[in-house]
């Protein structure tokens, strides 16, 4: 196997492939379609082995496995947490290279708060240490950056420095980062259901024209199209109420690494999963006769 060291880092490259040395014309026109939302996207040369075409759209990944992996190392759990966010960065890199549209994490959910106080502490200052460090990049790539989960709740020093976040990019138009912050799937249906409950008792919408668009739309990731890829680090075999709407046919992804050790090659290998795989939507292939 392929050892993750080297001497160069090709995520860290800016320069890209001319279009005109891509071959095939559909290909050609994928690449040109993903430098459009990321000018840097390069994935005939960080995967030269799938076709642009077979890339994923939006990834969502469960970033699992911080404590365990600090755990491993006789450290503290915050010791991971911290090692994670720096695992969070390659994966904007990476997604931006490879022309993802859209990444979403899921980065504290609302059952984290049963958590021990000294843990749920450490976490909400990382988060605000994360959004006060990262904003400068974040603009200076153009990432539009969008939060899912509910406000309520959050510490005021986290909820300011969401709001610095939002504000610096509002203007961006490049790739999406989502994070899911105090987020359940369930509580986001809860929500939805209120929200449209409102629009029927207020004469705005008919009973009858409820349909999947209009609660697709009544969700938190309303706009953000459904994600292609669900990964999940850590080895749990467990959706653990995150996008329960929203990943209906996503391909999911399971790998033992703990999140702090998943980088550039982790994704790169995610995504060569994905492409190998056949996605019917409960239809069936050319031909194919079978169940």
């Amino acid at each position: 196997m392929t050892s993750k060291a080297t001497i160069e880092n090709p995520f860290e490259r800016r320069d890209v492939t001319p279009l005109e040395e891509i071959a095939e014309a559909s290909e050609r026109e994928v690449v040109r379609l993903m430098r459009q939302v990321s000018p840097a996207a390069d994935p005939v040369a960080l995967i030269p082995d799938v076709p642009p075409s077979r890339m994923p759209r939006h990834v969502a990944i469960i970033m699992d496995g911080n404590g365990r992996w600090a755990v491993d190392r006789g450290f503290p759990r915050a010791f991971g947490h911290r090692n994670g966010a720096r695992a969070v960065r390659a994966a904007i890199r990476a997604a931006g290279r490879l022309g993802i549209e859209c990444l979403t994490l899921y980065s504290f959910s609302a059952e984290n708060w049963k958590r021990p106080s000294d843990e749920v502490s450490e976490l909400m200052s990382l988060y605000c240490q994360y959004m006060d460090s990262e904003r400068e990049e974040l603009v200076r790539e153009n990432i539009r950056f969008r939060q899912i989960g509910r406000r309520d709740g959050l510490p005021v020093d986290a909820v300011a420095a969401l709001d610095r976040t939002l504000e610096a990019t509002r203007d961006c138009t490049g790739p999406m980062l989502c994070l899911a912050v105090n987020y359940s799937s369930r509580l986001e249906i809860v929500d939805a259901c209120r929200a449209i409950a409102s629009e029927v008792r207020e004469g705005r919408l008919d009973v009858d024209a409820i349909d999947e668009s209009s609660i697709a739309a009544a969700l938190h990731t309303a706009g953000i199209p459904d994600p292609d890829l669900l990964i999940r680090t850590a080895g749990e075999m467990r959706i653990s109420n995150f996008l329960l709407w929203q990943i209906s046919y996503s391909e999911i992804y399971v790998t033992n690494e703990y999140w702090p050790d998943f980088d550039e090659q982790s994704f790169v290998e995610a995504l060569r999963a994905y492409a190998a795989r056949r996605r019917r939507f409960g239809g069936l292939d050319a031909g194919d006769t079978s169940d």
